[in-house]
């Protein structure tokens, strides 16, 4: 599973990236145009000339689109980043009314959020300081409260909202 931690890492690797390919593109447009300025006084109509002309004109354009796609990137990175926190917010409302809906203890809350987590019952049993048996307990209360078969199904319920519409099936026929 992919976190929001793992992708803004990747998008801060793709910004850096991005800037040092920027640098160096900019760099040889520099480099090169003041070639081609040298050139144009000593013969502005040579083929080599008109070569290093085109090819500095070339890296200057380069270095230009490559500002605009850096700009949104950074700029769709936050936008994602936005996003990400106002789900991770909304889910977490989500989850917070449900459990009241389902009159759930302040244990069995902790639980909850500790098994949707991914935790299993031995490392919330360590996290909460109870026995493994107190926690199936809990685990059980929870899942007859919220009307579902076990984890699977506990976690599914959740995940279905975030779905919507949820999976399209197969036509039959």
């Amino acid at each position: 599973m992919i976190s929001g931690l793992d992708i803004r890492t990747a998008g801060r690797r793709q910004i850096v990236v991005l800037l040092l390919f920027l640098l160096v593109q900019t760099l040889g447009a520099v480099s090169l145009v003041a070639d081609v300025t040298g050139d144009l006084l000593e013969d502005p109509g040579s083929p080599q000339f008109l070569f290093e002309a085109f090819v500095a004109a070339t890296l200057v354009l380069g270095a230009v689109f490559g500002a605009f796609a850096l700009n949104r990137t950074v700029q769709l990175l936050r936008a994602q980043d936005r996003a990400l926190a106002v789900a991770q917010g909304a889910l977490s409302d989500v989850i917070h009314r449900q459990f009241q809906t389902w009159t759930l203890t302040p244990a069995e809350r902790d639980v909850g959020l500790l098994a949707l987590k991914g935790l299993d019952v031995a490392e919330i049993a360590e996290l909460r300081g109870a026995a493994q048996g107190t926690v199936r307990a809990q685990l059980t209360r929870i899942y007859q409260k919220a009307g579902v078969s076990g984890r699977a199904q506990f976690a599914a319920f959740f995940v279905e909202d975030l779905l919507g519409a949820g999976v399209p099936t197969a036509p039959t026929g």
